[in-house]
């Protein structure tokens, strides 16, 4: 594998598996604070970061060794209100820098498991800030957040609100790939 492309893998599992974390530390707040079906939204989002970073980890098969990482990531413990706009600044990020970077760097070097993989995220991180921005007006207006279920395509961590797809518009995996949050 090229080493532009592998040291982005890196990168991308690195700020893949701390969202994972974040969003989970943040949905306990938010249970904390009595926004459950926040808290419901944020451990939902937080196992589809799990599959990004799995398959950023599996794209990296051929790989061996120590590295260092240097993965941009939100830090820090707010309210709710705050946590959400945490989420809404990292997918944000994500969504127009770092991930259309990635993905040009993979294309252009023709590392076609990095191409899917950072594909993968890339498409499902505009839903999860959809969600999120769904979820903070409402916590901002003194309301837990309405949701129907959520569900993740086991994957690519396609993330969608209602009911359950036939099958995933990012990948074509079929509804029994989908884990479901309510």
């Amino acid at each position: 594998m090229h080493a532009i492309t592998a040291a982005n893998l890196r990168s991308a599992y690195g700020g893949e598996s701390m969202a994972h974390m974040r969003y989970d530390i943040w949905g306990t707040i938010a249970e904390k604070e009595g926004f459950s079906n926040v808290s419901h939204l944020f451990k939902a989002i937080s196992s589809a970061e799990t599959i990004h970073a799995n398959n950023h980890f599996n794209a990296l098969k051929k790989e061996s060794g120590d590295y260092l990482c240097a993965s941009m990531a939100v830090f820090g413990i707010g309210n709710t209100s705050k946590n959400l706009q945490g989420g809404i600044d990292g997918e944000t990020f994500e969504i127009n820098e770092m991930y259309p970077v990635y993905l040009q760097g993979a294309q252009f070097q023709k590392e076609e498991e990095a191409v899917k993989s950072f594909n993968y995220a890339l498409s499902a991180e505009k839903t999860h800030v959809e969600l999120f921005q769904k979820a903070k007006k409402a916590v901002d207006s003194g309301k837990d957040v309405s949701l129907g279920p959520v569900h993740i395509c086991q994957v690519c961590g396609w993330t969608h609100e209602g009911d359950l797809p036939d099958k995933c518009p990012i990948c074509g995996a079929t509804k029994d790939k989908f884990q479901t949050y309510s």
